[in-house]
């Protein structure tokens, strides 16, 4: 009965990438359902928070073995504050006084009304305790908050505003901690930006750059713009080669700039600019390629009905290690070689974005149906790959129960250590502020320490704003701590035609079976069939003479078993 339960799993995953819709590794996902929904317009009007702010409730403040948080969205006492909302964090820290940071994120005053503001909180004593002054342009309509900070430690704050004429972005400075914010500068813009500042020593040195999604642009078809005085103007916008969206941006360690966001259809769009750090340069990009993650961001899904599944995070080694320079994409996928819902997915370059090596699960969950959501990433300064989702693996229910969950990887994203709960459960669905979702996207900063998160849930019963410092068992770069239970096997390309790279992971020294098997249970051929250690292994199928249809792989170790569908076109 298990074998049949199992094989009915099987298929119905193979159903979700049946090549009646397509076979393509560009597969189309409908437009409507990633564009529609995301465009930040006002649309109930300002409501003042119900009690006046004077209902309060302890505010939530938990530690474990490995991690600090806190709520951030709190008043002058440290209450939290009854029936408003808070969600789509953004974080930065200056590393140069890590005690000094600062949280920006839509602030809704009453969860009654969507109209939301630039909320802000900052610290002085490396996140333990928080100030909430209030809004930026207090009043004002503001949406999608994005912070960052440049090698002098001043603080900048991204954010949006959009009214019958379209979409306008400011930034805001802060030279004294993010305690107060000057009166901006228009920077152009649309909905979904992201900024990233350049602190190398190079000649891009402080330059601001911001890019957003251009269907929703104030200057069609330009989705890019750049500040090359402190954030004082902005030029004017050009287009992004290649069209990203829902995305982030990474400053390497010669001042190259990379994007990296979603692509027009399934897999992660990547482009680079090597002479956007030159002031008075107009901004050109190296090159914009697609590049396959085994998977698509998307939205309007079960677990955030009208938000993404989160963005696609990037980021650079900046380490003197052996991964320096190595670019790194992680995002929460929708998975096409499995039909998961929602795995966070990694992939690798280590040639400036040329080429992009095997897409890497980093969940061990080993299911096919559990949602792990809002993928983020970040790297420390020596090396390590620090991420962190939110993920309904222990929900019985099926009501779309969330934990935190973070793993990091020590040698350059190959592996990944045993996945860890840091969070008490949460129902992600309660506190809607007339918007049925909890942002977009989280947001990380990593030291050699640990990763400082600024993230989102609803354990007061609402959605509210959390600071969490995550300390990993190892910090240095020393041996990857391996799961003992892990076993895992998937199939790069998938649907494919005569040719397939099989990747797969064992815990322990062990007789390792590997086999192609059709869908009657009827094995095709065995690939590897001997004694093998603890590790990872990939073994190419050449198969032109397989006809096409639905197959799977099944991976045996000791008395493990984990299989993986596989399609074969013409």
């Amino acid at each position: 009965m298990k074998t049949f339960t199992k094989l009915i799993a099987i298929l119905s995953g193979i159903i979700l990438i049946s090549p009646t819709v397509s076979f393509s590794q560009n597969n189309a996902v409908p437009g409507e359902k990633k564009i529609t929904t995301h465009n930040e317009i006002p649309g109930d009007p300002y409501l003042p928070n119900a009690y006046g702010n004077l209902k309060t409730t302890p505010a939530k403040t938990f530690t474990g073995s490995n991690i600090f948080t806190t709520q951030v969205n709190v008043n002058a006492s440290g209450q939290n504050i009854v029936g408003d909302a808070g969600n789509e964090p953004s974080l930065a820290v200056n590393a140069s006084d890590p005690t000094k940071m600062v949280i920006g994120w839509r602030q809704f005053d009453n969860i009654g009304s969507n109209f939301r503001q630039a909320g802000w909180a900052y610290s002085n004593d490396a996140g333990h305790t928080w100030t909430f002054p209030g809004k930026i342009e207090a009043g004002t309509f503001r949406s999608d908050p994005v912070l960052d900070y440049d090698n002098d430690g001043n603080f900048y704050y991204n954010s949006l505003t959009s009214n019958v004429s379209g979409y306008f972005c400011k930034v805001f400075k802060s030279s004294n901690g993010g305690s107060t914010w000057n009166s901006g500068s228009d920077a152009a813009g649309g909905d979904k930006q992201w900024m990233t500042i350049d602190r190398t020593t190079g000649v891009g040195a402080g330059n601001i750059y911001s890019f957003w999604t251009s269907y929703y642009s104030s200057c069609i078809p330009g989705n890019f713009t750049r500040s090359t005085d402190g954030g004082s103007t902005f030029e004017s916008c050009v287009e992004v080669t290649g069209d990203p969206y829902w995305g982030t941006m990474a400053v390497g360690n010669n001042g190259e700039l990379y994007i990296a966001g979603s692509a027009q259809f399934d897999g992660i769009q990547f482009a680079k600019s090597t002479n956007a750090m030159t002031p008075g340069s107009t901004v050109a990009w190296d090159f914009s390629q697609y590049v396959d993650i085994d998977g698509y961001i998307t939205s309007q899904t079960q677990v955030n009905p009208v938000g993404l599944l989160g963005q696609a995070s990037v980021d650079v080694d900046r380490s003197n290690g052996p991964g320096r320079g190595n670019i790194y994409v992680l995002a929460s996928v929708m998975r096409l070689s499995t039909g998961d819902p929602a795995d966070v997915m990694l992939i690798k370059s280590t040639d400036g974005g040329q080429t992009w090596n095997f897409p890497v699960q980093v969940n061990d969950d080993g299911t096919s149906y559990n949602w792990q959501w809002f993928g983020t990433m970040s790297v420390a300064p020596n090396g390590r790959i620090d991420a962190v989702w939110l993920d309904t693996r222990n929900d019985p229910t099926n009501a779309d129960i969330s934990e935190l969950y973070y793993s990091y990887s020590l040698d350059q994203g190959d592996t990944w250590s045993v996945n860890e709960k840091l969070s008490l459960a949460f129902n992600p669905h309660v506190g809607y502020p007339q918007q049925d979702k909890i942002g977009d996207y989280f947001d990380m900063q990593s030291d050699n320490g640990g990763a400082h998160l600024a993230w989102a849930n609803t354990l007061n019963g609402e959605e509210d704003v959390y600071y969490s410092y995550i300390r990993p068992p190892v910090v240095g770069t020393g041996s990857t701590p391996k799961n003992e239970n892990y076993l895992s096997v998937s199939c790069y390309p998938n649907p494919f035609r005569d040719l397939t790279t099989i990747r797969y992971q064992v815990p322990a020294q062990e007789t390792v079976i590997l086999s192609i098997f059709n869908v009657y249970g009827q094995e095709i051929t065995t690939l590897v069939n001997k004694v093998q250690p603890a590790g990872i292994y990939t073994v190419s199928y050449a198969a032109a003479d397989l006809p096409a249809g639905y197959y799977y792989c099944r991976l045996t170790s000791g008395s493990a078993t984990k299989t993986a569908s596989l399609v074969k076109v013409k």
